[in-house]
Order: structure tokens, then sequence, then C-alpha cells
């Protein structure tokens, strides 16, 4: 196994949900320097990085990814040795309302980047990709050669930008590597995404919308397990391979809401039945894909990567994290 000992990293999306974790992650370890690039869009937050901002090792830029001056710059007066390319548009129900915002985020963005890293060869590409790209299915999970076949618009840009670095990499010479996760989970996280939207309304005692019969199946992955996974990848993944990191906890959309209830019920001393009465089918959401789930065997076999937190522990950790807030 190869040890590539890198020390100076690039995270663009750094202060969004994944991102940040990422970012308090690699500060917790031996490393030299993290910038940490983020537009701050309605889903980036400098809450979520405020206990690193005084950390002498980080620097914060607001940019965007599409200004590759900037990015050129970074690059030269940090050092850095590699990208980690976190910074994406992901909620499905925005891209089927803005598809083109996608494309620009999730392949110009992406495009830009890879465009800078032309000119600096020696600086290794993380890219960070998600298990929509190979579509729905019914049974069996994805691995890491499975077709493509993104149902989405968000899901098409992410395959785009997937296909992109490849071909960057093919062509160019560059050095690089993905990963496709499962659906993340954990504090930090944009309340309209499922677990936190509706840890949120049973808290305010709102309506949970739930599309269809929540039959929905979704495989969910800690975002701290997430972040150690990137890591292992970035430390001793092989160049120009790709990794799935899933969470081995498929549930389906009721179950997992009816999850929810009985923790949050706990935590409020109050009785679950207030808040499944809240329970709201609607309208299901056009091509709503019905099942994800990945196989993490490369990932273990090859890296020795296993999720740390069980699942419920980290629904435990977000759910009080909500309460919180």
């Amino acid at each position: 196994m190869s040890h590539h000992y890198i020390k100076r990293i690039l995270v663009t999306g750094g202060a969004g949900f994944m991102g940040s974790a990422f970012v308090r992650y690699l500060l917790q370890k031996d490393i030299e320097k993290v910038v940490t690039l983020d537009l701050l869009t309605y889903a980036g937050n400098l809450e979520n990085i405020k206990e690193v901002l005084k950390d002498p090792r980080h620097h914060f830029v607001h940019g965007d990814i599409c200004n590759g001056p900037l990015i050129e710059e970074l690059l030269r007066t940090h050092q850095i040795e590699a990208i980690v390319h976190f910074a994406a548009e992901s909620h499905v129900d925005r891209s089927i309302a803005d598809p083109k915002l996608f494309y620009r985020t999730n392949v110009e963005g992406t495009l830009s980047l890879l465009e800078v890293v032309r000119r600096f060869p020696e600086v290794h590409f993380h890219h960070i990709s998600t298990d929509e790209v190979y579509g729905s299915l019914e049974k069996g999970e994805f691995s890491e050669t499975s077709p493509y076949r993104p149902n989405s618009p968000y899901a098409a840009s992410k395959a785009a930008a997937d296909h992109f670095v490849r071909a960057y990499a093919h062509t160019y010479g560059l050095s690089i590597t993905l990963s496709h996760s499962s659906n993340n989970f954990g504090p930090c996280q944009y309340r309209e995404k499922f677990i936190p939207k509706m840890i949120s309304h049973c808290l305010a005692k709102q309506p949970l919308p739930v599309y269809g019969k929540g039959i929905n199946v979704r495989d969910w992955l800690f975002v701290e397990d997430h972040a150690e996974g990137v890591w292992l990848i970035l430390q001793k993944g092989k160049r120009g391979e790709n990794y799935n990191i899933g969470g081995k906890s498929q549930w389906r959309n009721i179950d997992l809401l009816h999850l929810l209830i009985e923790k949050v019920a706990q935590k409020q001393g109050e009785n679950p039945k207030t808040y499944q009465e809240l329970i709201t089918f609607i309208e299901d959401r056009p091509g709503h894909d019905l099942r994800y789930a990945l196989s993490t065997k490369k990932l273990e076999t090859e890296l020795g990567w296993n999720p740390k937190h069980l699942f419920e522990e980290g629904i435990d950790k977000t759910v009080e994290w909500y309460a919180r807030k």
C-alpha cells in the first residue's frame, strides 16, 4: 500500500456540511496547513468551522471555485499539495427547479479547478462524488465498477464532473482519486435535507412531509466517518482509483422518520404520538430513485476503513445538536 504524506490541503466548500466536518477532522491530525475556500451561499456557514477559525494552521478564504486566478494564487501562496473538492450544489429538489445552477457549480466549477491543476501537476485532486451517479437499484449494492445511470439533474451534474476528473487524469496525466458516498447525516447539516428537516419540524411541531409512501430506501453514513474515509483515500488510496464510502445502514424513509420521532420524543419528554400525527404524505418527487446502496468492500480491504459510529449513536448526536440550536 502506497503512502502519500499530504500535509497542505485546500478544501473547497469547507464551510458546508460535509466539507466542514472534513476540515475539523483534518485539524485533529498532524497537518501543516488547511485552506478552506467557500462562497458561503445558503448552505455554507462560518459557524460550521468557528472552532478552527483561530487555529494558526487554518486559513479561510471567501471565494468561488470558478475563479481560476484565485485558486492559482492559493496553490502558490500556501504550497498546497492536494485539493479536496467538496463544493457543490447537492439538493435534488433544487436541481429539479434550477438545473442550470447545478451545471455551473458542479460541472463548470470542477472544470475550472481541473484547468488550474493542469498547471500544477504536482497537486493531487480528490473529487467528492455521490452514490446517485449510479442511479437506482432494486436489490444488491453498487460497486466502483457499476455503470453510471444518473436520474436527476443533480446526479447528472455530478456524473459529468466525475467524467471530467477522470478524463483530465487520463489526458493530462493528473493525479486524482474519487469517492462516492451515500447520504451523509450529522451536526451542521442544512435543514432542507431529510434528517435535519424532520428533526427541526418535530421540535417546532410542524408537519412532517414525506414523499410518496415513504418507501424510498437510502444508505446513511455519519459525516465524521465520511471524513475519515476521504482522509484515508488521500493518504493511502491508489491514484486514479475511485472508492465507495457507505454507511451500511439502509432505511426506508418512513421507518427512519419513526426512529427520529422516537428519539425527539424521548429527548423532549413527549409522547411519540404527538409527532406521528404530524406525518403528511405528499406527491412524490419527479423521477424519485427508489433505492441506493453502496458496497464498501474496496475501501475496507484496500485501506482498512470501517464506519466507527453505530447508526443510532450518530442519530443521537444529531438530534442532540439540533435540539441545542
